[in-house]
This record gives C-alpha cells, structure tokens and sequence, in this order.
C-alpha cells in the first residue's frame, strides 16, 4: 500500500500528517478551524484515501500559516506515498456538481508546481475559515506534490457549495492522477523520464 508520514515544525505551525492513497476514505482531521477540518475530510472520502492529521498553529495571529502548511504536508505526504511515480495515470480531472454549483479541477503530477484557483467566492469568511486561504492551501499543496493543480467554480450561488465543490473536484482529480494504470507499470508517464 503507497502510505507515507509527514511531520512538518516551524515556529508558527506542528504538524503530524499520515496518509493512504489506496485506502477506504477514513479520516482523522484536527487543524482548530472547523470548516477547513470539513474540507481536508472530503478530500478522504471523496479521493478514497485514508487521512489523520494533527495540526496547531498561531490561530491566534491568523490561520494563515496553519492553512498553507497542512497544504504543504499534504503535498509532499502524496509525493512521498507514489514514490516513483511509476505507473500512475499522473493527470486526472473531474467536473464536479453540488446543487446549484459546478466546478471542475485538473490536477498533473508532473514534477512542476504551478496553481490556478478561481472559486469565485466573495464571501470573507466561510463557516470559521477565511475564504481567501484556499487559494493558499491548493498553493502550498502543488508545491509539495511538485503538481499543477487548477480549479475553477464555475458557477453557484452558495459560498459554501462553491469551496465545497472545488474540494470535492480536488479529491476526485487527484484519485485519478495518483491511480496506476498497469499499461504504464514500468514506465515513467512522461516523454522526458524524469518527473
């Protein structure tokens, strides 16, 4: 099973992250911010993985540091779960609906970190989450996967549903870019064998 542990110290955030990628969408999730929490367990059970994550950090002066670090653990969790990256699909997309709301991710786990996020929210703050840190989140994650990763709401009306969608559409693009395709075993699915 592609399994890793990520323990991530600075002076702002502790972090102690373990993940599944074949796993049955279990979740631990512990990060002090409620909806986040809610987010990074949509991620589990939509992407079929196996999460537990403990994280604190200075809430106390903004859940900014505590946002984007879980999105780098996470990150370099994933890259150390495919090792290689042998065998696997590498690219996945999903076009995700909820109610009234649409979004659509596409996620390539090519060696190259690069974010593109338009959830369209205005709101400032979402349940106990300040909106704008899920630019920061899905940044720090390509950064640690060493992935693209972009997102876009296309439409909806509910803030909620909006973020939600997009997490959804993330946890589903990423199941399929993480998943081995046994046409690919021994090869690195890229034309420059190196990822």
């Amino acid at each position: 099973m592609r399994r890793a542990t990520v323990v991530r110290q600075t002076r702002e955030t502790q972090i102690s992250l373990r993940l599944a990628l074949d796993g049955r969408g279990t979740f631990d999730v512990s990060t002090g911010i409620r909806f986040f929490d809610h987010m990074l367990e949509l991620v589990a059970r939509h992407g079929g993985f196996d999460l537990r994550i403990a994280a604190t950090g200075d809430l106390d002066v903004d859940q900014h540091h505590t946002v984007e670090d879980v999105g780098i653990a996470l990150g370099e969790a994933v890259s150390q779960a495919l090792g290689s990256r042998r065998g696997i699909n590498r690219a996945g997309y999903f076009v995700m609906p909820m109610d009234e709301t649409l979004a659509v991710a596409a996620i390539d786990l090519g060696g190259r970190p690069h974010t593109v996020v338009a959830t369209g929210v205005r709101a400032v703050r979402v349940g106990d989450l300040t909106a704008e840190l899920v630019t920061d989140f899905f940044e720090g994650f390509a950064l640690g996967a060493r992935a693209n990763v972009h997102i876009k709401v296309l439409y909806g009306r509910s803030s909620h549903h909006r973020i939600e969608a997009a997490f959804k559409a993330f946890a589903r693009a990423l199941r399929v870019a993480c998943a081995r395709d046994r046409r690919l075993a021994r090869m690195l699915p890229s034309t420059k064998e190196l990822l």
